[in-house]
């Protein structure tokens, strides 16, 4: 055993990966989380493992076409208007990185991250204890306009030059692949190596098994101060009391910056609501993940369920339900798939994003303090790269050389 004292902060996927890990490693863990773990973004997400998905969030075109999308309330991508410096700040930079320099930077850092998380996930299901619902099943991102196609075509070569494997179907060839898609298809990018998985019963899970190996996870704590000595954090004061810490890890998605500024720190991430609708699978649904590009969205069928999830609202700390914004996810899913009539509704949800400027995540050690590493940003590859974030984690508490430069991800990178 290490002896090292570390506490996480933050029970989603990103946090309870961080606390395997670090037990795997011989520390002392404390997971806290201020509600129940994976009661955030982490439960109601897409579950998509996608390695074949590099592009990050602040790309080439992203910019302009969220101008025009940003004051339609039902578009992907919606800005709601209020007075907000973090925010303009915010919009500022990520403006600043939608240009293909900063593209051709993060992809095949995006790429080996990715790919070596799933190798984790898929030796996470391979040792047993709990199933999670993991299946290695593609992807289809589908095009309904031969101008979406041509984007699309564009992508994949971008996709093959940083060695993902993908195809290009024409319509047909894609209704064949996946009947459940409707006429008028144009035409899709089938990427094999993708995988899928239950999101909840993953966190969930992965937090029992860490459990096993001494985890002690306290939900309903929340990190309320912190107590430091020069650059150094010696504890973690909650509801619960004062944890002593030799690291702290800031796993805490959206509430990151909230939790940073008892430290002085500025995180620069905001939230941005996504929604997800959950109805019982029915019997002609897609059997693979689809992606429809033009919409933003996507479609999963996660074992008995069939999930639709997309969307982004820049709306602050707001988990209200924007019901417009509801229906036209729900509008636009039904559009592009067949054997959809008399769907079940199990369940509406809502969950907040953590986005960075450039749509990297944050994840490095702190300048202000030694012993403080951030694990945060994921926007909404969160489930796609926890496990990795969460090995890469582990490797910083301990001092370990890392398998990767991970300068783009420097927490401290904006100043």
């Amino acid at each position: 055993m290490s002896g090292r004292r570390v506490v996480v902060i933050g029970g989603g996927v990103i946090g309870v990966s961080s606390a395997y890990y670090l037990a795997l490693d011989g520390s002392e863990v404390t997971l806290l989380d201020k509600s129940q773990v994976c009661a955030g973004s982490s439960y109601g997400n897409a579950g998509l493992v996608v390695p074949s998905h590099v592009v990050p969030l602040a790309a080439p075109g992203v910019w302009w076409q969220g101008v025009k999308w940003m004051l339609n309330s039902e578009s992907p991508f919606y800005i709601k208007p209020r007075p907000s410096l973090e925010l303009a700040r915010w919009l500022w930079r990520f403006r600043a990185a939608c240009t293909p320099a900063r593209l051709q930077q993060a992809m095949p850092l995006l790429r080996r991250l990715s790919v070596e998380s799933l190798e984790l996930y898929r030796e996470l299901a391979e040792k047993g204890g709990f199933d999670f619902g993991f299946r290695q099943s593609g992807s289809m991102t589908v095009f309904f306009t031969a101008e979406g196609l041509a984007h699309g075509r564009e992508e994949a070569r971008q996709l093959r030059q940083v060695g993902a494997t993908v195809e290009v179907l024409d319509g047909p060839t894609a209704r064949a692949a996946e009947p459940a898609l409707r006429p008028g298809v144009a035409g899709a990018l089938l990427c094999r190596e993708d995988a899928l998985l239950v999101p909840d019963r993953f966190v969930k899970g992965l937090a029992h098994v860490a459990e096993s190996h001494g985890v002690r996870v306290m939900t309903g704590s929340e990190a309320i101060g912190f107590q430091t000595s020069g650059d150094r954090i010696t504890g973690v004061e909650t509801t619960r009391g004062a944890l002593a810490a030799d690291t702290v890890v800031l796993a805490a998605g959206a509430w990151s910056p909230e939790v940073g500024r008892a430290l002085g720190l500025r995180v620069p991430i905001q939230p941005a609501k996504g929604y997800s609708l959950t109805y019982r699978r029915p019997v002609r649904g897609p059997a693979i993940p689809l992606l429809p590009a033009e919409g933003r969205f996507s479609v999963t069928p996660m074992g008995e369920f069939l999930r639709f999830g997309g969307t982004l609202e820049l709306a602050g700390m707001d988990l209200s339900i924007n019901r417009r914004r509801v229906e036209a996810l729900r509008r636009k899913a039904l559009e592009c798939i067949e054997g959809t009539e008399g769907l079940e509704l199990l369940e509406i949800w809502r969950g907040l994003r953590p986005c960075t400027p450039d749509g990297l995540p944050l994840v490095g050690r702190s300048r202000r303090f030694g012993n403080l590493v951030l694990a945060a940003g994921h926007a909404m590859v969160g489930m796609s790269l926890g496990p990795v974030t969460g090995k890469l984690v582990a490797r910083l508490v301990a001092g370990a050389a890392l398998p990767a430069d991970l300068r783009l991800l420097d927490p401290d990178r904006f100043g």
